[in-house]
């Protein structure tokens, strides 16, 4: 499998714009403007495929070596019948070696826009594609409906490196972007509309799409997120919920609801890197999902995020069903609906090896599998009781959001503080609270509901897709992933 590493270390990130983040939201917005181009000059009625994944590629090629520097390695395909073990241990044996090359040798302790995040990405893509390759080979039913042909070497490229994610992501999938690429990308969905609504008659009546509106909807919430990041979140620090002034003397009420909002004002900066990435693609005429109900074009085919279902969420798996998409369909694939057991568990771990080596991913990730579980357990046992008025409703719906929101901040604190001696400061802070009531709760209910087989299916192609700040989650109401 061919494997990338760009080596050039970036200075850290902080609060004044830095020479690695200045070259990334320059590379990001030129991006921009190559995929309008891409869509308007490369189009395929104006350019043949082969001209588009080389162009593509080596955009995306072009924009690594600018930010980063880079470094390619290739070795020879394994066997197919086992290329998703292969790709599996060798891509995610690079990346941790990176990872750990990043922390220990460069700048631990210091987030910096380097090169792990591209690799990343291209780790998912890598291991997709080889999951999706085995699947076809061994014509397994379930996977069936998304297996694929091996791509030649300038499809593979492409599909790894091409400008339009290779910085920020989502990884896709590979069908899905030889479609686009091809040609075929919104014909299929309006082919398959207009089947369902007109009969084929009405398909060539069709106008394709423009991607335009759907673009400046995105970089509008992009300065919304980058105002309230200049305003509000750099007045609220995540270092200070660890700050031994504020430990010692507040009250813990206090140090509960600085928590809370520090956590709520990290998140925009997630929220711009994403949706100017769907951005990206989409104008180039990549992420069309179809027609809505009203037959409005949907752009969100492939989003990593929906805003509005994260800020309201009222449940954990809520929560991160709608927090970084693709990754938890990655996860979902590679790893929940294939292992044979302790698939929740499984999940979490590859999930924080995937994130890096820091100690307080592991914190975050580990913590979240009983809080999962605690979660579960007190919806099956309690939820029932609250849907008999719309008042009880509201009520249950008012007291899980808090609930929700209060235990998403003490989960990924640690994500956050990195180290170990900053977590437990913040764990002896807040008391373990989370901790102990999530285990408590799993422990007690356990008994009462035996844990339901998780589904097996992948709906990784899913195509409904609504909302103006961000879209539906894809992947089924069994992803236990949290990023």
């Amino acid at each position: 499998a061919l494997t990338y590493i760009c080596t050039t270390s970036s200075p850290p990130l902080s609060l004044v714009p830095l020479p690695s983040q200045v070259n990334f939201l320059a590379c990001q917005l030129f991006a921009l403007a190559a995929a309008f181009w891409f869509r308007l000059y490369l189009s395929p009625s104006h350019a043949n495929p082969l001209i588009r994944h080389a162009v593509a590629t080596l955009l995306g090629i072009a924009f690594l070596i600018f930010c980063f520097g880079w470094y390619l390695n290739d070795a020879a395909p394994p066997d197919i019948n086992n290329v998703h073990k292969y790709s599996m241990m060798v891509t995610m044996g690079y990346l941790t070696a990176c990872q750990v090359s990043r922390v220990f040798i460069f700048n631990y302790g210091i987030l910096s826009t380097d090169f792990s995040g591209p690799l990343m990405i291209v780790t998912q893509k890598i291991t997709t594609l080889a999951f999706q390759l085995h699947d076809g080979k061994m014509l397994l039913r379930l996977f069936k409906p998304h297996t694929v042909v091996r791509p030649s070497l300038i499809e593979y490229l492409s599909y790894n490196l091409n400008f339009l994610s290779v910085l920020v992501g989502p990884c896709n999938d590979y069908k899905d972007y030889i479609d686009f690429i091809e040609g075929r990308h919104i014909s299929r969905r309006l082919r398959r509309h207009s089947g369902a609504c007109n009969g084929q008659n009405g398909y060539s009546k069709t106008p394709e799409p423009s991607p335009l509106g759907a673009v400046c909807q995105k970089l509008l919430v992009c300065c919304g997120c980058m105002l309230f990041f200049l305003t509000v979140t750099r007045s609220l620090p995540i270092s200070y919920n660890v700050n031994p002034d504020f430990v010692n003397s507040a009250p813990f009420l206090t140090r509960l609801a600085y928590a809370f909002f520090s956590i709520q004002a990290a998140r925009p900066k997630f929220y711009f890197a994403w949706t100017l990435a769907d951005a990206v693609n989409n104008a180039a005429g990549y992420g069309f999902s179809g027609l809505d109900e009203n037959g409005k074009p949907s752009w969100d085919l492939i989003c990593n995020l929906n805003i509005i279902g994260i800020e309201t969420a009222t449940s954990f798996k809520t929560f991160i069903d709608h927090w970084n998409i693709r990754t938890g369909i990655w996860l979902k694939t590679v790893c929940y609906d294939r292992a044979p057991r302790h698939r929740l568990a499984l999940t979490f771990i590859l999930s924080a090896l995937w994130h890096g080596v820091y100690p307080g991913y592991y914190f975050t990730f580990l913590t979240a599998i009983p809080i999962t579980m605690a979660a579960r357990a007190i919806r099956r046992s309690v939820r029932h009781h609250f849907l008999g008025s719309s008042g009880l409703k509201l009520g249950y719906d008012v007291l899980t959001w808090a609930a929700t929101q209060f235990a998403i901040c003490y989960t990924v604190m640690p994500f956050l503080l990195l180290a170990v001696d900053q977590t437990l400061v913040y764990y002896r802070s807040m008391y373990f609270h989370v901790h102990i009531i999530s285990i408590l709760a799993a422990v007690a209910l356990h008994r009462k509901h035996k844990p339901r087989e998780p589904s097996a299916s992948v709906s990784s192609s899913s195509l409904s897709a609504p909302g103006s700040a961000g879209c539906q989650p894809v992947h089924s109401n069994n992803n236990d992933k949290v990023d």
